[in-house]
C-alpha cells in the first residue's frame, strides 16, 4: 500500500453539504477545523444541537478515503473530493476499518482521533439521488453499511495541507459505529 497521505481539504462557514476546496486548513485541539460550521467544543451538527447542545462535538472533524469517489465512480456515481462535507480526504488508508480512538497524525503537527462513522443523509441527494444509498446501504441481516467517512476530534492542532503524510497509530477501542 501507498504511504497514506492527504489528498484534499476544505472547510466552509455555513451549514450543508459540500465544502470549500482550501491550500490548507488549521486544526485547533478540541474545537476542530478553525472557520468551519462544525467548530466548537460542542456539538453542532444541526439536529444533534436541537436535542442537546451541550454534547460534546465527537463531530470535529470529517474524514473521507479518495477510494470510496473511485468505487463511486464504477457505479456512475460522480464525486469529487470536499462535495460529500469532508474536511480532509486522505489516499491510502482504510478508514472505515480502522477502530475507535485510533490517531491519525496528519503531517508535521495536526493529529486527530477517530469517534465514529459519519451517518450518512439525505443532504446527499443535492449531489447525486443515488448517492445516499450508494454510502448508506442495507445489508441482509438489515444492518445498514456506512461508507460516508469517519468523524474525530482535534488532539493536537496544526496546519494540514494536500500531500501531508498520515501516520496511523491504531486505537483500542472497537469497531466505529455512527456518532
Amino acid at each position: 500500500m501507498n504511504q497514506p497521505t492527504v489528498v484534499s481539504v476544505s472547510s466552509k462557514p455555513t451549514p450543508g453539504v459540500g465544502k470549500v476546496p482550501r491550500d490548507e486548513i488549521l486544526l485547533v485541539a478540541g474545537l476542530g477545523v478553525e472557520g468551519d460550521y462544525h467548530f466548537g467544543a460542542t456539538v453542532r451538527h444541526r439536529s444533534r444541537a436541537a436535542k442537546d447542545p451541550a454534547q460534546p462535538n465527537l463531530r470535529q472533524v470529517h474524514l473521507i478515503h479518495q477510494e470510496l469517489f473511485t468505487e463511486l465512480a464504477d457505479e456512475a456515481i460522480p464525486v469529487k473530493a470536499a462535495a460529500m462535507g469532508e474536511n480532509i480526504t486522505t489516499a491510502g488508508i482504510a478508514l472505515l476499518e480502522l477502530p475507535v480512538g485510533t490517531r491519525l497524525h496528519l503531517g508535521g503537527e495536526a493529529v486527530v482521533e477517530l469517534t465514529g462513522l459519519r451517518n450518512p443523509c439525505n443532504q446527499l441527494d443535492a449531489i447525486d439521488p443515488r448517492l445516499l444509498p450508494a454510502v448508506a446501504r442495507r445489508q441482509l441481516d438489515g444492518s445498514i453499511e456506512r461508507k460516508g467517512g469517519v468523524m474525530a476530534v482535534v488532539i493536537t492542532g496544526g496546519l494540514v495541507r494536500p500531500g501531508d503524510v498520515i501516520r496511523v497509530v491504531h486505537g483500542s477501542g472497537g469497531p466505529l459505529q455512527p456518532v
